[in-house]
């Protein structure tokens, strides 16, 4: 049984620099420095970096994509939509993972699961360019059972469990949710699935999450950069893994 993973999202990071710098985003004097950031990931024990490539390109910029694709020393799991545009991007860069998200221009950041279910023709071909050029490819979806088979039956190696539901509500309601996300890990597991998580995942919440049996890997972004601001990057990546060191998958 292997150790809990924690891919590290560094959007709101590159959220910060276009705050200042949208204009001229790899100038002399943007910063933060998105390379950077990742280095400081890795180097404090994350096994992957995150970075959400949108089609209204709020945060990542395709530069970053090629930047990073050639300085992550762990692996850079790409999250898209299910664009043309985006995919050839992918195609270029070679991502070791694409984990495919649903977009809308006017959300804070990606709200719901995709919906493999009402998406399954549209998708199918993008998974299928995705995996015949070596990238393994996860869909983010509700932790219900209907998605998980639709996953599963467009042959994605992995899902993604989205635990914003969970994360946004409390008492009973998140006991109810936290039942789902365990019901649809070990579908998903017995369907040969490899079961990732993440949105909303935190410092406080993280205990909970961590009864979700045959969990691979958390991806966290908001949680950790918050947490940075006080502490420093370092420190906020290795406080969640000491976090999540408890982890018994079974």
């Amino acid at each position: 049984m292997g150790t809990l993973k924690l891919g590290v999202n560094i959007d709101h990071i590159a959220t910060l620099r276009q705050a200042r710098y949208s204009g001229a985003p790899h100038g002399l004097l943007a910063e933060p420095n998105l390379v950077s950031a990742a280095a400081v990931c890795e180097r404090a024990g994350a096994e992957g970096i995150t970075i959400h490539l949108r089609a209204d390109r709020r945060h990542i910029q395709d530069a970053d994509a090629t930047r990073l694709r050639e300085s992550i020393n762990t692996k850079m799991n790409l999250e898209m939509g299910n664009t043309l545009e985006i995919l050839e991007i992918a195609l270029r860069i070679l991502p070791e993972d694409v984990c495919l998200v649903p977009e809308n221009r006017r959300e804070i950041t990606t709200e719901g699961g995709l919906d493999a279910v009402a998406q399954s023709k549209a998708l199918q071909p993008t998974i299928k360019r995705l995996q015949a050029a070596g990238i393994r490819v996860s869909l983010f979806i509700e932790p219900s059972p209907e998605q998980i088979d639709a996953a599963h039956k467009l042959g994605a190696e992995a899902v993604e469990l989205h635990t914003g539901a969970f994360s946004n509500a409390e008492g009973r309601g998140q006991e109810e949710e936290l039942a789902r996300l365990r019901a649809a890990a070990i579908h998903g597991h017995e369907l040969g699935l490899l079961i990732n998580a993440g949105h909303g995942i935190n410092y406080q919440n993280i205990a909970k999450i961590l009864t979700v049996p045959h969990l691979e890997e958390l991806n966290i972004g908001h949680s950790i950069v918050s947490r940075a601001i006080f502490t420093g990057l370092d420190a906020a990546v290795r406080e969640m893994l000491a976090a999540m060191s408890s982890y018994r998958s079974e």
